[in-house]
């Protein structure tokens, strides 16, 4: 077994051993067979927790195509495990060029999907535009991100979208767990492995104070950073104050910070204006779907030269003789200079996506062209099993507590 193949496997393996939501699901499609003669088209970040989830929709009878949904966020080593250890087509690798990252997504389309699991919607929107051809074979999408449900209401909005997608991004079991928790840790694994800096004792500032954005804040105060966060959103930006955390407008937090993570779903959060007065030596990172949330072009323009200083990071010299640093070219920096989530994390969001999948092969027949939530059962059932795989047990409703909370005549 060659070194590559070998660090791939030992990964996948890993991932498994701690992922035992999924694995308990796995053994269950491999009895049922729910997806037997389907063809499933992917494109997440291709790395181990991604694998796993692939290993386990292929043992429930699908055929799977699988493409990396980012140019930097793909593993090599796991891809090539998951060629050669599981048989699995796999259209993904590191540093891949825009051109290849079309050509992979174009490869997914090629099998004509059934089913489509998607991370930031770009298969979804290319059935929809340069591969129309392959509408027609497909019943339905799962999408897996913040980013990508915010494209899909657009469509379906515009009475666009032309088959039913499941929002798994809003499910409890996801969000709650991967947004927050996930991301506030891997986003610190990959600055680090990045940088090879300390947090403690930085202005930090956390562009966006969603789910995910709350996290990164609550891990980089742990850290011992001081964090400043900047929202577009007045509730929002009372929850961060009420959290403990300065609020400023990003012209003039990028005056004192130290560090900027950008995790919005929107682009320029970082432009022109913001790099114009920029605190010398400042480091930028993004955690958001794509690399347009701090403007590379903008930086181009006003630097006078840019050197990979870092294996992840570009220095960008400006006419004012100042150094700014971009971590990975802009793109998710928990996955191009991290392993992305924890593997306990993913376990309950790729349960949710398997669970999911067969749903939608049980029920797209009776839905609209529209965005659906994840039913509760599915939230409920991958909530117990986890609880179980922690060894933790919790109350129930007694007969008469349930009458109590569903009537309305007994008041004491």
């Amino acid at each position: 077994m060659d070194d590559l193949l070998k660090q791939g496997s030992l990964r996948l393996h890993w991932a498994e051993a701690h992922m035992p939501v999924l694995k308990d699901i796995r053994k269950r499609f491999i009895d049922e067979q729910p997806l037997a003669g389907l063809k499933i088209g992917m494109a997440l970040h291709t790395e181990a927790k991604t694998g796993m989830l692939a290993v386990t929709l292929a043992d429930a009878g699908a055929k799977i195509r699988l493409a990396s949904c980012n140019p930097l966020s793909t593993d090599d080593s796991v891809a090539t495990a998951l060629r050669e250890e599981f048989g699995l087509e796999v259209f993904a690798k590191k540093w891949e060029s825009s051109e290849e990252y079309y050509n992979n997504l174009n490869q997914v389309m090629d099998l004509s999907p059934d089913f489509i699991i998607d991370d930031g919607a770009d298969l979804i929107a290319m059935a929809h535009t340069t591969r129309k051809e392959k509408l027609s074979n497909i019943k339905a999408a799962n999408e897996e991100t913040t980013t990508g449900v915010v494209r899909l209401r657009a469509m379906a909005a515009d009475k666009a979208l032309k088959f039913p997608v499941l929002d798994v991004n809003d499910a409890k079991m996801k969000f709650m767990f991967d947004n927050r928790y996930g991301t506030g840790q891997s986003a610190f694994d990959g600055f680090m492995n990045a940088t090879n800096l300390i947090v403690a004792g930085k202005r930090l500032v956390v562009a966006g104070y969603g789910w995910c954005g709350k996290g990164v804040a609550m891990r980089a105060k742990g850290l011992g950073a001081s964090v400043i966060v900047t929202e577009v959103d007045p509730i929002k930006a009372i929850e961060a104050k009420m959290d403990g955390f300065e609020v400023m407008r990003m012209v003039d937090a990028v005056k004192v910070a130290d560090i900027i993570i950008t995790v919005t779903g929107c682009k320029d959060i970082v432009a022109a204006e913001h790099i114009a007065v920029m605190k010398d030596g400042c480091i930028m990172g993004n955690v958001g779907h794509f690399d347009n949330e701090i403007s590379k072009a903008a930086l181009d323009e006003m630097s006078v030269s840019k050197e990979r200083v870092r294996d992840f990071i570009d220095e960008y010299k400006m006419k004012d003789g100042r150094s700014l640093y971009l971590i990975a070219e802009g793109r998710l920096m928990n996955l191009a200079a991290g392993q992305g989530h924890p593997a306990e994390i993913m376990d309950m969001s790729f349960a949710t996506q398997a669970l999911g999948i067969v749903y939608m092969t049980q029920h797209y027949k009776e839905m609209e062209n529209q965005v659906y939530n994840v039913p509760h059962e599915i939230d409920s059932e991958i909530a117990m099993l986890k609880l179980t795989s922690m060894g933790v047990t919790i109350d129930s409703l007694s007969e008469g507590q349930i009458k109590y909370i569903t009537g309305w005549e007994e008041g004491t």
